[in-house]
């Protein structure tokens, strides 16, 4: 598919998220009112209010009563406050601005180089889906030094507390980004009709699968080694005196881990071995793709080969947080219960792009020099066998 042809579908998907979480995170206010509380009960409504928090134009308390920090009086504090809440908002036009510059040029190279025909659907739906929240955790960071400097004490631990904005509204991300997918697929498909047959570049299985499993290497470094509770702790208490980015353990932890595991312990050994399978399912999801993916790329690059990776690890995420929550939520009594197990939704993320782009080019390193080895061997075994019949 041409780039042309791919645009406006990327387009429409980019302008469609952020209507989406604009829409979301205007609607947070409602769940102040009285009927609200009635409906959900406190519980489930205060759930609700922290997840859209983060795409809410209605600034936090912190911003609004900028005015302590500054310590001034009168009108000295008023002309501060309204500097906070020009901070705040300035950080959420930045973030709206974000989700969209980021969604944009990735399902444009998503679309084209996996074009949702030929079987490619749900291939396609389910990378685009996984593209949508990394953009949303791209914008979220990127806009995260101006929120932090609303609240009045930017220069404060900067570095935990961007860790803290960092992970924040990722659940509304996960449902937003399934609708923006859906969208940008459908009309993917309807610019794909009358292209004709799609070039495709044919590569050994052989070569596929010792680059699944390089790839998958790559993420099990963060998903067995790193994420181990000692390794973890230890990178986390990583916190060097060097001013304003000082402590950069919290900060460390987001981006390099894609879990947190220990030994059974006191733990029952069949409830350990229930959370390890999401963990063993994370690496299955991966492998998968990363062995599918150049079958259904037209063309195996480099970049799509690491954009395909990203979003194999991300949506292994995803699979391994659902059976979490569904293994957690087995016997819950409480209506509000659902929405509190499915806080974890979209953790890890930034450790997904990481160590997704890591893996993608390793992947497709591994792949180029096997398909390279395989065509020399291919031209080379007619010589030898003339030569042995002659």
């Amino acid at each position: 598919m041409t780039y042309r042809r791919a645009a406006m579908p990327a387009l429409a998907g980019g302008l469609l998220l952020t209507a989406l979480l604009w829409w979301a995170g205007a609607s947070a206010h409602a769940l102040h009112l009285p009927g609200a509380t009635g409906m959900l009960n406190g519980q489930a409504a205060a759930e609700l209010q922290h997840w859209l928090a983060p795409w809410s134009y209605d600034p936090p308390a912190s911003a609004q009563f900028g005015t302590d920090v500054s310590g001034g009086t009168g009108g000295a504090a008023g002309a501060a406050g309204t500097n906070y809440l020009a901070l705040y908002t300035t950080a959420m036009q930045i973030r709206f601005s974000a989700v969209f510059a980021f969604f944009v040029p990735g399902a444009l190279l998503l679309v084209r180089r996996l074009p949702p025909v030929h079987g490619r659907m749900p291939a396609a739906l389910l990378a685009v889906w996984a593209w949508g929240v990394v953009a949303g955790t791209l914008a979220v960071t990127v806009s995260a030094p101006w929120l932090i400097a609303s609240g009045g004490h930017g220069s404060y631990r900067f570095l935990p507390q961007l860790a803290g904005v960092i992970s924040s509204g990722r659940q509304v991300l996960v449902m937003t980004a399934l609708v923006a997918a859906a969208l940008t697929v459908l009309i993917a498909r309807v610019a794909a009709q009358g292209t004709g047959p799609l070039s495709h570049e044919a590569a050994p299985a052989r070569a596929a699968r010792l680059a699944a499993t390089v790839g998958t290497a790559v993420i099990a470094l963060s998903l067995v080694v790193l994420s181990y509770l000692p390794v973890a702790a230890a990178l986390q208490q990583i916190s060097p005196d060097i001013g304003l980015f000082a402590e950069p353990g919290d900060l460390l932890r987001q981006w390099l881990l894609l879990g947190a595991w220990s030994g059974p312990g006191g733990a029952p050994l069949g409830s350990w071995l229930l959370y390890r399978a999401g963990d063993v399912l994370l690496l299955a999801v991966v492998w998968w793709v990363l062995r599918r993916l150049p079958g259904l790329l037209t063309r195996a690059t480099a970049p799509a080969m690491a954009a395909g990776a990203v979003c194999a690890t991300v949506l292994g995420l995803l699979a391994c947080q659902l059976v979490r929550v569904v293994v957690d939520g087995a016997g819950s009594s409480l209506r509000w219960d659902l929405l509190h197990l499915s806080a974890s939704l979209g953790d890890g993320v930034p450790a997904a792009l990481t160590w997704g782009l890591v893996a993608g080019a390793a992947a497709a390193l591994t792949l180029r020099v096997a398909v390279r080895r395989a065509k020399i061997t291919d031209a080379t075994t007619p010589v030898e066998d003339a030569a042995r019949l002659g």
